[in-house]
């Protein structure tokens, strides 16, 4: 006859039910220094100094100063639009007893995943002494995936040490 009581002490000093809880979970997103009311801005600026040029330039007789102008306007505003849909992408590391996931989705929603056992995976790391962290890389076996490659070499050095302390907590729970 069971006693109801199903909050027995796993034999092993496990719980079944944690080991699929995240021990380190982030989302990366690639970092964005103009909101869209600084693109418009930047862009009613820009076009404002282009346009007082361009009308310099053709009372000068130079006219074709004026059509440059125009090409460099539109090619600034295509960089700077493709610039914020590629904002859009973004990454999710997750770390677990279990598994280490990593997710990379793009700005068109297209979703790519590595999966790893979180006991043969390492961080390798490649810094440089004046830029700072390069390069973070999950490595497990023969598999190597770059890690937070959109962001800045400071955020890489909080995501490794996150990605460090998690690692080293799920193997010494082993």
């Amino acid at each position: 006859m069971a006693s109801g009581n199903h909050h027995l002490p796993h034999p092993d000093g496990l719980d079944p039910d944690s080991m699929d809880r995240p021990v380190f979970q982030a989302t990366i997103r690639p970092h964005q220094s103009l909101s869209h009311d600084g693109f418009r801005i930047v862009m009613v600026l820009c076009c404002a100094v282009s346009l007082v040029t361009s009308l310099v330039c053709l009372r000068a007789g130079y006219w074709p100063v004026a059509g440059f102008f125009g090409l460099d306007m539109l090619a600034l505003y295509v960089a700077l639009k493709v610039s914020f849909r590629r904002g859009g992408s973004f990454e999710e590391v997750m770390i677990s007893p279990v598994e280490v996931m990593l997710a990379r989705v793009t700005h068109r929603g297209e979703r790519r995943e590595w999966r790893f056992n979180p006991l043969w995976t390492k961080l390798t790391k490649v810094e440089d002494d004046e830029y700072g962290m390069q390069t973070l890389t999950l490595v497990s076996r023969r598999e190597f995936v770059v890690v937070a490659r959109d962001a800045s070499p400071p955020e890489r050095e909080v995501i490794a040490d996150g990605l460090t302390r998690a690692l080293a907590q799920v193997k010494r729970g082993y």
